[in-house]
């Protein structure tokens, strides 16, 4: 049976943002070990991304992807290489359209642009991890041009699933943009999600919204994305500040979220179990 048979759900729960921190790394490594947690993205150049790396090597059944970072960040190459692409400080611009609008019109970014996504893959590449997924940070592979090179770069790096962010209910703004994504996907012969969970529920992914959604999963697809941790940490990105990190890390642990799992019939998989759609 394949992604989106009738009376067959089947369930990726990931955690973002692996690296950012230890108080993330132990989150995830426990959310995985006692929990429901299949999967996690990898931020490659942030602050603990080489214990994050140490911690999925000794628990071989995380399957773990790349998560891009191309605003709200910091890069992998040295700043003197994308002079484009960051402020003073070295960061990633943290305002997503002024980034998006200067990602699709100016050649001299996108090249650097092209050049940090490269340095990205072959950073994961570099740790030895076999690449489940990958997706971006704030959802900006939606963007058509960051979604582009990661696919034409991606393919040299055994590129097979890319998180499709697609939540049911949540407005149609998104629906050209993941339209076109599912196109452009589909002709590249990569997997993807059908849905994607806890884009509303962002940073308040709790126990009780965590079994609403199990209870409510649609047929085929469907990932749930989380952002756990053990607690605040130093350098944390001011958007997430009023984010629910241990609660989230506490749903993912929760005896009655897997229960809820179980009572659901959901089988909980990776992006490495699903094939191209057509």
């Amino acid at each position: 049976m394949g992604p989106g048979e009738h009376g067959l759900k089947r369930l990726i729960v990931t955690a973002d943002d692996f690296g950012a921190s230890e108080s993330v790394n132990q989150a995830v490594e426990a959310a995985h070990r006692d929990g429901v947690l299949t999967t996690t993205s990898l931020m490659v150049g942030a602050p603990a991304a080489a214990d994050a790396v140490r911690r999925a090597k000794t628990n071989p059944g995380l399957r773990v992807g790349l998560h891009l970072v191309v605003v709200r960040g910091r890069p992998v190459l040295p700043v003197g290489q994308v002079p484009a692409l960051v402020d003073s400080a070295g960061q990633f611009d943290a305002n997503l359209g002024r980034a998006g609008v200067r990602y699709f019109f100016l050649p001299h970014v996108r090249r650097q642009l092209a050049a940090e996504i490269r340095a990205q893959f072959q950073a994961f590449h570099d740790t030895g991890l076999q690449l489940d997924h990958v997706n971006a940070h704030n959802h900006m592979h939606l963007h058509p041009t960051v979604l582009g090179m990661m696919l034409s770069v991606g393919r040299e790096f055994g590129l097979k699933a890319v998180r499709l962010p697609y939540e049911p209910g949540t407005g149609g703004a998104l629906k050209p943009w993941t339209g076109l994504m599912k196109h452009r996907l589909r002709r590249a012969g990569i997997a993807f999600n059908e849905y994607l969970f806890g884009i509303r529920d962002t940073g308040a992914m709790d126990s009780a919204a965590l079994k609403r959604i199990v209870g409510a999963l649609p047929d085929g697809v469907s990932e749930v994305m989380l952002h756990p941790a053990m607690g605040p940490w130093d350098g944390m990105e001011p958007e997430a500040a009023g984010f629910r990190h241990e609660d989230e890390y506490k749903a993912l642990v929760d005896a009655g979220v897997s229960a809820e799992i179980a009572a659901a019939g959901v089988e909980l998989i990776g992006f490495s179990n699903l094939h191209p759609q057509t």
